[in-house]
């Protein structure tokens, strides 16, 4: 099964393109979200910071090219790394939202 968050925020900031040994580009960045759902009958006003991680061809592609923009995101939830449980999205497709 496979679950997938789809997301818009604005990109509140962007690391510089690094590279894995293997020689994977990687785009970390952290996301601020905000919106209005409405759950069991109510509203609610939810804001939250996201971390996100953006790899291979596309991180390369969006490096210095998202930070302060609104984007439509997708991806998934994955621990940080194998001795870090932070939670992180790992980034699939962007859309830059017009506006």
């Amino acid at each position: 099964m496979q679950n997938r968050l789809a997301l818009t925020a604005t990109v509140d900031r962007e690391d510089a393109l690094r590279y894995t040994p293997a020689g994977l580009p990687v785009l970390e960045m952290w996301l601020k979200h905000q919106s209005r759902q409405t759950a069991h009958g109510f509203d609610r006003d939810v804001a939250c910071e996201i971390q996100a991680v953006l790899i291979g061809e596309e991180a390369r592609k969006f490096s210095g090219k998202l930070a302060g923009n609104t984007v439509n995101l997708t991806g998934f939830l994955s621990q940080r790394s194998l001795r870090n449980p932070r939670l992180v999205l790992n980034i699939e497709y962007v859309e830059f939202v017009k506006g």
